[in-house]
């Protein structure tokens, strides 16, 4: 089975958020009904990148290291040289 680590953007105040899923597009409806606490207030969300991973561990462990990086220029940076190997949004 495929899992997707993804980033949002919120289109509020420009944050980030990281996550990781099996199913993207219903993980992505979720976040902007409101479904998780975390994200609820920054709604809307828009998908900036994704990437497949081939195993729910090989997402957690990406998803853990992206989310350790807390400034913006690292994210983007891991975003731009990427988006030729990832399914990109």
């Amino acid at each position: 089975m495929k899992f997707f680590v993804y980033i949002l953007e919120s289109e509020i105040d420009n944050s980030f958020y990281i996550g990781q899923t099996a199913d993207l597009e219903a993980r992505l409806k979720k976040h902007n009904k409101g479904y998780n606490r975390s994200t609820s207030a920054k709604r809307p969300w828009k998908l900036i990148y994704s990437e497949i991973c081939n195993s729910r561990s090989e997402a957690m462990k990406l998803e853990k290291q992206l989310k350790g990086w807390k400034k913006r220029d690292a994210i983007l940076n891991y975003i731009n040289n990427h988006r030729d190997v990832a399914q990109s949004g």
